[in-house]
């Protein structure tokens, strides 16, 4: 991978093009057929989890600034369930569509790229990660978590996070020589940050190496941002999230266009 990183200071323009949306709407029209039984886990899962931690857990839970707990947890839970989506999608998603079904081959005899194929599929792994933070911003706004008219624009923000979580997990796809393989993935890299990144517990409560260390975790500034947007309470350095976002998700694009692209000539 580092060798991956190097060679993309090196690499050719991405020779990428509106094509890439008919990748996008190929990944959509599947998905319209199969919504139905899609739509359970990422509507039903949070709803479980608001309730259980939220509500049930939060009961026993003092935060010391007359916030109730599940205020607390629903930003962040609106940021790692749309995390889980993209990086799904373009994980598993993706590997099935690479090497089981083998589209990614049938898709590049025809003029698109490999580039427009890695970037529909990313481009398709935000519009998960959109789907997804569409139905729990409704749910949190049903339980009267959200304060703030200022919610309505993590619709449009949910992008962003969006591309960086497919980007990365298709960086890892690009390598991963087995569906199984993926579980390392997701146990090392996806899991950490459920726990990690500020979503259950205030960072600032942390030793000041951990807190450090959480800054690097790129779940924790959707949780920032989110967090801010749901509540009213915006600040300047949100902005310093949104930079930092797209610093990583143009480098992890960048390997994953490159990786990718030596994967599939091989």
């Amino acid at each position: 991978m580092i060798d991956i990183a190097l060679r993309c200071l090196t690499i050719r323009r991405p020779d990428v093009s509106l094509r890439a949306l008919r990748v996008w709407q190929r990944n959509r029209d599947v998905y319209l057929r199969l919504w139905k039984s899609e739509v359970i886990w990422p509507v039903v899962d949070p709803l479980i989890t608001l309730l259980a931690l939220g509500i049930g857990l939060g009961g026993l839970v003092e935060l010391g600034d007359n916030r109730e707990y599940v205020d607390f947890i629903a930003p962040g839970l609106l940021a790692i369930w749309p995390m889980w989506a993209a990086a799904g999608e373009c994980g598993w998603g993706s590997f099935f569509r690479m090497e089981n079904h083998r589209t990614f081959e049938a898709i590049v005899a025809t003029p698109v790229s490999i580039e427009d194929v890695i970037t529909g599929e990313i481009l398709w792994g935000a519009t998960r990660a959109l789907i997804s933070a569409t139905y729990i911003l409704v749910i949190i706004a049903a339980f009267g978590t959200v304060d703030s008219p200022l919610a309505v624009l993590i619709l449009p923000l949910a992008v962003l996070p969006g591309i960086m979580f497919a980007s990365i997990a298709l960086c890892y796809t690009s390598i991963a020589r087995s569906i199984s393989s993926l579980n390392y993935f997701f146990a090392v890299f996806i899991t950490p940050q459920f726990w990690l990144g500020g979503v259950f517990f205030p960072l600032d409560r942390l030793p000041e190496w951990a807190q450090r260390a959480a800054w690097f975790i790129p779940v924790t500034h959707v949780v920032n941002i989110y967090r801010g947007l749901t509540s009213g309470d915006v600040e300047w350095s949100h902005l310093g999230d949104i930079a930092w976002m797209l610093v990583v998700t143009a480098i992890f694009y960048t390997i994953a266009v490159l990786s990718m692209r030596r994967r599939l000539v091989q």
